[in-house]
């Protein structure tokens, strides 16, 4: 294969938009990376260790749903989110949607502790809002972070 030819395919890669190419945005430093890294796998463990209590039915859960009046779809139907949240926030290309989308899940649950909920809830000492709380600080750095990755406003405006 001739240069040229080389040349024109990685040209037509780089701008397939495909999930998983390289982006056109400036790398971040080492630091910043690992920032990145360190933020995004913290918000995804927190978000996937939560689903085994919310998919088995904890004791736990169902009080949670049953007090804001969502018990049984609300818990699944968060379950999924959050799982879709965790998987799109790993990767760099689709960091930007799974922390969008963890940011939104999590900002019903801490409106739901500071509304219905209460801060502890079941003498748990405030844990389930505090993991609230740095899944949303986590996403909302992210989405700051990747914040040119997003498309139509993404190196537009900000």
């Amino acid at each position: 294969m001739n240069p040229i030819q080389s040349q024109s395919q990685e040209t037509a890669h780089d701008q397939c938009g495909c999930l998983f190419t390289a982006s056109k945005t400036p790398p971040m430093s080492r630091v910043g990376g690992a920032v990145s890294w360190l933020l995004r796998i913290t918000a995804a463990v927190i978000l996937l260790q939560t689903l085994y209590f919310k998919f088995t039915g904890a004791p736990e859960s169902i009080y949670i749903f049953t007090k804001v009046g969502m018990e049984p779809w609300g818990r699944y139907g968060s379950g999924v989110a959050e799982l879709i949240a965790a998987s799109l926030i790993i990767f760099p290309k689709t960091a930007w949607m799974g922390a969008l989308l963890a940011a939104g899940v999590m900002a019903g649950a801490i409106m739901s502790h500071l509304t219905k909920l209460g801060i502890v809830v079941q003498n748990d000492g405030g844990l389930l809002f505090t993991l609230a709380l740095v899944v949303m600080v986590c996403s909302l750095i992210t989405l700051w972070s990747y914040r040119r990755e997003i498309p139509v406003i993404g190196g537009k405006f900000l």
